[in-house]
């Protein structure tokens, strides 16, 4: 006997084969009697296409009349407690079977997914309104039939779980030129033995069309980005990184070096110091600088989606129907950069596929049969430590080393302070310009605040916070109280230079690039007096003392003597 899933299968199903003339049911009648063999039995006249639950019906009134056993409950002592007529024990399970049914059914219904259920032919026995939705294809035509009938049969993961018994979970598919679902299949086994196969699909088409739509936004914004480069400094790709502190020299230095090759890079630093202006940099001042600069983010990107997005998909992979399938971020980098942000998220099963692309320089598409060879330069970047999560085994050791060539470590902003005071005025005109309002100015405490905040954020946090106290500015002013909480509530700095000894608010300069932070020499035999260097680094670094001593080379108490000296430490002296 077949396996049957649902009150409303057919009673033919049920039916064994029978000789016509073994079985005599009188015209206009329902019963009649079946010869097997010597015996005689009675039988009850049904339509091929009644239900389990129709026939039910007839057994139920058949047996109201029949003298069957009835069920006598009995306790721990033997002694009867309750009577069951065979009827209502029949009545039991109809109900029972009924109600389940019932409750499936409208199990299913609600259910978002697409759900679809096959018997061990393969021929679908429920077909929810997901499905419908989804697929496109009424329940009517659909139930019954052959799921070969509607679908390629190569591209059925339904029929892995129903032949070879294997299950799926969450695999990406396209089964149609404008649907993307995930799919969970596995078998439905009985006493072992398999009964069919059930897979639920989410459908995630929204949410990969909000993610194209992400990424041509960013590809064009990128795009921009570079066009404006080149206009700002098209002899320099670096111009956009600021700083002149030694740590961020020595990565610019260090990055425009590896530019020059074609060697695979790995950008070390924490989350918003800048790891992809470094990339873009580095691909602007190579030889790849007229080819195409993509960007991925392992991190963002849910890992279902993820080799699709990597590798683009194949047309016609589901349905077989004609469509031109979408290059994946690999394909459209050919001849330029591909770079991997938050390459440490990315899981390991993806590790494995991204590897193989990479050292073959080859791959294929979701759902194609022909290798695509591209020659593209990698850069990727992390804010985790590889070397430790090669060790716990949540990074493989072969694609670290395949990664790790050249490797650029990016400092936190709270390793060159000296930069602060320039990304601030950087900042602070930027926003004023997109404000449409003057350049708001600065008391001291709040730049002392500013430079004394450990910054975990680093520059984007920075950008944002001055975002912030550009707006919340009044009068051309930003307040103490305009400052985030987190910053207002830091402790006490240890050093005494504060920005409030050095007479109050300033104005910030008009000069945006002050000239590089290497140590300054106060005694030069041609160039600005002593008490000129002196001024230009007080301003440089809005008052900061202790900064404007590690930019001059002195000790804090020489530069205290030297202000003295020129009458600099005066409540008259103000900042311009």
């Amino acid at each position: 006997m077949k396996p049957l899933f649902s009150m409303d299968s057919v009673v033919s199903d049920l039916a064994a084969p029978v000789n016509p003339v073994d079985v005599k049911i009188r015209e206009g009648e329902k019963e009649g009697v079946w010869q097997e063999g010597e015996r005689a039995v009675k039988v009850l006249a049904v339509p091929r296409t009644a239900t389990l639950a129709q026939c039910l019906g007839q057994i139920r009134q058949a047996l109201a009349s029949a003298h069957l056993p009835t069920l006598a409950v009995v306790d721990e002592a033997g002694r009867a407690t309750g009577i069951v007529l065979p009827q209502q024990l029949l009545e039991a399970f109809a109900n029972l079977a009924q109600n389940q049914s019932v409750l499936l059914s409208t199990l299913m219904d609600t259910m978002s997914e697409a759900i679809t259920i096959v018997d061990s032919n393969n021929i679908v026995q429920y077909w929810n309104r997901a499905a419908e939705t989804i697929y496109e294809i009424d329940r009517a035509q659909v139930l019954g039939t052959s799921l070969d009938e509607h679908f390629a049969s190569e591209s059925i993961r339904l029929l892995d779980a129903l032949r070879q018994g294997t299950s799926v979970q969450r695999v990406y598919h396209i089964p149609r030129p404008d649907s993307h679902v995930l799919i969970n299949a596995a078998p439905i086994r009985q006493g072992g033995q398999i009964i069919g196969a059930i897979s639920i699909e989410q459908d995630i088409t929204e949410l990969v069309r909000l993610n194209e739509e992400l990424a041509h936004t960013t590809a064009h914004l990128h795009n921009l980005q570079q066009e404006m480069s080149r206009f700002q400094a098209a002899d320099d790709p670096f111009y956009a990184i600021k700083g002149h502190s030694a740590p961020i020299q020595s990565a610019i230095s260090s990055a425009k070096k590896v530019a020059q090759t074609d060697a695979t890079v790995l950008i070390y630093g924490e989350s918003g110091v800048g790891k992809e202006l470094f990339a873009k940099a580095i691909h602007q001042a190579s030889r790849r600088r007229e080819k195409p600069f993509v960007a991925i983010n392992c991190g963002a990107i849910p890992a279902a989606l993820f080799e699709s997005e990597l590798f683009g998909y194949q047309g016609g992979a589901f349905t077989g129907a004609e469509k031109k399938g979408k290059p994946g971020k690999l394909e459209l980098a050919h001849g330029g950069t591909l770079f991997l942000d938050e390459i440490g998220e990315l899981p390991l099963e993806l590790q494995v596929k991204l590897l193989r692309a990479l050292q073959e320089r080859q791959f294929y598409r979701v759902g194609g049969t022909e290798p695509i060879t591209v020659n593209t330069r990698i850069i990727a970047a992390t804010n985790r430590q590889l070397e430790q999560m090669v060790a716990d085994g949540r990074f493989r050791e072969d694609l670290y080393y395949r990664l790790n060539v050249f490797s650029l470590e990016i400092p936190p902003l709270r390793a060159r302070r000296e930069d602060l005071p320039e990304l601030v005025q950087i900042f602070i005109h930027e926003y004023s310009v997109a404000h449409e309002q003057a350049v708001p100015r600065i008391p001291s405490e709040v730049m002392q605040a500013l430079y004394d905040y450990s910054w975990p954020g680093n520059i984007r946090q920075l950008r944002n916070v001055i975002e912030r106290l550009s707006i919340l500015q009044e009068n051309g002013v930003i307040s103490p109280e305009h400052l985030p909480s987190v910053i207002r509530s830091q402790p006490e700095p240890i050093a005494p230079a504060s920005f409030a000894s050095l007479g109050g608010a300033y104005t910030a300069p008009a000069a945006l690039h002050p000239a590089p932070a290497t140590p300054l020499a106060l005694h030069h035999p041609t160039g600005p007096t002593e008490k000129e260097r002196v001024i230009a680094t007080l301003e440089r670094t809005y008052g900061n003392k202790k900064a404007a001593a590690e930019l001059l080379g002195i000790s804090r108490g020489t530069l205290y003597n030297k202000m003295k000296k020129y009458g600099l430490d005066g409540e008259s002296f103000r900042w311009n």
